[in-house]
Formats: structure tokens, C-alpha cells, sequence
């Protein structure tokens, strides 16, 4: 586990698969990869990116939709309330947006990078992005969500990112073809 060279894992990837394991204390070295998750998340134009995201299972997210950064340890949705659709895509799916449906309004609770308990609130594009990152903590990508019509629009796209997994980084075109890139 290290903070330098992390880059952003592909559709394929076995690590994005795994559940994430949960941090039983958070050291200086899980902060310095909160931080580098967060770097990389903006560098990628993206609301949101999870520690398997980078090749790391533990269960880590970031999320910014706008209103400030988050760094949250362990995460749990301990409230769902209402449901919403939004078209989502992926850093670690690459040119595919699914429509996917999820609660409105949803209450985490966390720790944050020092390791304080907090409750956070959320609802609308909040909401969505602290489910679609806590999916990636439990092994769940959007592809997942796909109706049946839409896995076999987007099967050959995937059977390209499985073989891309192991490749270098993507160009910027490939990451920004979706509205939400979570």
C-alpha cells in the first residue's frame, strides 16, 4: 500500500472486484492516499473515486459533487430514503454510462481522514455518489445496474476495457464521455 503510483484500475481489474477490507486505525500512510485519491479524482474530472479504484482494497473513498472534498474511512449507508435516476459513469469504466436507480436521500456514517465518527446527510447527486463509491468498496460497478438491452449495447466496449486493464493510462477523451464521472 503506497500512495506513490497510483493510478486508476480499469474494468477487468480483479482488485475492482474484491470487497474492500475495513481500516481498523488509519495511519499517516491511509491520509497521504486519501490525499493522492483525491488528487487523482480531480485530475480525472471525477465527483468521486474509491480505494479499489487504485488498485488499494480498503474501504477509503473520496467524493466532491461541488460543495467540498470528503475523505471518509469506512463508510455506511445507515438510511435510504426516496429514489432517484441518474445516468452515472465510471473512471474505471471508461466510456459507458448506465442509468441507475438509487436512493434520494441517503445518511452515512464514516470516519473521517482522523479518524472522527461523522454522520453526513445527503441527498440529490450527494446521494448518488456516496452509493455509487461505497458499490466499488463492496465489489459493485455500475455495469451491474445495466438492463439487459443495455449490457449487450455496451458488451463489446467491455470485452475492450477487460483487455485494456493491464494497459497504460487513457486519454482524456475516453474518461469524459459520460455526465457524471463518479
Amino acid at each position: 500500500m503506497n500512495a506513490t503510483g497510483l493510478k486508476i484500475r480499469i474494468y477487468g481489474d480483479p482488485v475492482l472486484r474484491k470487497k474492500a477490507k475495513e481500516l481498523k486505525r488509519i495511519t499517516p500512510e491511509h491520509q497521504d492516499i486519501l490525499s493522492s485519491m483525491s488528487r487523482i479524482m480531480y485530475e480525472q474530472s471525477g465527483i468521486g473515486l474509491a480505494a479499489p479504484q487504485v488498485g488499494i482494497n480498503e474501504a477509503m473513498i473520496v467524493v466532491d459533487v461541488g460543495s467540498g472534498l470528503y475523505k471518509l474511512v469506512n463508510p455506511k449507508i445507515i438510511k435510504r430514503e426516496g429514489t432517484q435516476v441518474l445516468e452515472e459513469g465510471c473512471l474505471s469504466v471508461p466510456g459507458v454510462c448506465i442509468k441507475v436507480r438509487r436512493a434520494n436521500k441517503v445518511v452515512v456514517v464514516a470516519q473521517d481522514e482522523i479518524g472522527k465518527i461523522v454522520n453526513i446527510p445527503a441527498e440529490g447527486l450527494f446521494a448518488c455518489c456516496l452509493q455509487h463509491e461505497i458499490d466499488h468498496l463492496r465489489g459493485k460497478l455500475i455495469v451491474d445496474y445495466a438492463s439487459f438491452v443495455d449490457k449487450l449495447k455496451i458488451n463489446k466496449k467491455l470485452s475492450r476495457l477487460e483487455k485494456r486493464s493491464k494497459d497504460e493510462e487513457l486519454s482524456q477523451s475516453e474518461t469524459k464521455s459520460c455526465k457524471l464521472q463518479l
